[in-house]
């Protein structure tokens, strides 16, 4: 697969503070590649090193091999929105095309499909501060794609939108990526993240902790975990074998049992007492979400002894 961007060994330093860390990883054409992290892990530091907004201390980053990363190749929604509030949509959009050297006539017709596309028909001429924030949302979201980037930077683009907004974001953004574009996605929503993400970093304290595929992920790091439904006793669980821990809803009507690594679940079956109440019983292994709390609150940073290069 054809790389797009090369991260290389990246440092950053704020006064006395190093906030990036020897961070790595490539983004390659046609793929959705997550970069995720709590807050203050270092993921907008290091996509505004991407931008050009700031500079790296150490190592380099690359865009097809050069060293200068052009902005017209590249769009870019950021976190903190902010458009122009007395200008007409149109005309913002426009105004932002030619910025990065795209024809005028070309990116009119192209807003106008977007506009449509994103029920937005007949709002060209409105001012952005008549818009609502779902709808100015799909405006800078609009203004981040008409160019035709190579590459598309998106930092927390589902933030706010309802479930049908977020549905049109993930069907264009999966879109682009079917035709080639290579995707940098940052999210807290780790349910769309896992949804849509080929490969994904994690980065926390401004240094690596995951870099992989998902599948590569899911296997290497999410363990298995067994739910139960049934009123059962604790003291019938807590003390299987190959369980890290054992969580109940009020009334222990359901049961979650966290089990070690490398457990095989049609092994471990046989463990399980003949008096446990079974209604239901579900295994599969722990989400991304899941792993995001662990790592964000120091439970379980065991993977960065042998951590995943894809």
């Amino acid at each position: 697969m054809e790389k797009i961007l090369a991260v290389n060994s990246i440092g950053k330093f704020f006064k006395d503070k190093k906030v990036l860390d020897q961070i790595s990883f490539d983004v390659h054409k046609g793929e959705i590649m997550a970069i995720l992290g709590p807050n203050g892990a270092g993921k907008s530091t290091t996509i505004r090193n991407i931008m050009g907004i700031m500079y790296p201390d150490e190592g380099s980053i690359s865009f097809h091999g050069r060293k200068e990363v052009p902005r017209n190749k590249i769009g870019y929604l950021p976190e903190e929105r902010g458009l122009y509030k007395n200008v007409k949509v149109m005309d913002i959009l426009l105004y932002l095309a030619d910025l990065k050297d795209y024809p005028l006539k070309k990116a009119k017709e192209r807003a106008l499909d977007y506009l449509e596309k994103f029920d937005l028909k007949g709002k060209e001429n409105v001012s952005v501060e008549e818009l609502s924030k779902g709808m100015g949302q799909k405006v800078q979201f609009i203004a981040s794609i008409l160019h035709e980037p190579e590459m598309l930077i998106l930092d927390e683009p589902f933030s706010g939108l309802d479930p049908v907004s977020q549905e049109l974001f993930k069907e264009e953004i999966r879109n682009l990526a079917n035709q080639g574009t290579a995707i940098l996605l940052s999210s807290h929503q780790m349910n769309l993240v896992e949804e849509m993400a080929d490969r994904l970093f994690m980065i926390h304290k401004g240094k690596k902790v995951i870099y992989g595929t998902m599948d590569e992920v899911k296997e290497q790091y999410a363990n298995f975990k067994c739910t139960i439904k049934g009123v059962n006793d604790r003291s019938l669980l807590d003390d299987l074998p190959n369980v890290q821990r054992v969580e109940q809803n009020e009334g222990g009507t359901t049961s979650v049992l966290y089990l070690d690594n490398e457990v095989h679940p049609s092994a471990w079956l046989k463990n399980l007492p003949e008096g446990v109440n079974i209604q239901e019983l579900i295994f599969d292994r722990i989400t991304l979400h899941e792993i995001f709390i662990q790592i964000a609150t120091g439970k379980n940073l065991a993977v960065e002894a042998g951590d995943l290069d894809a």
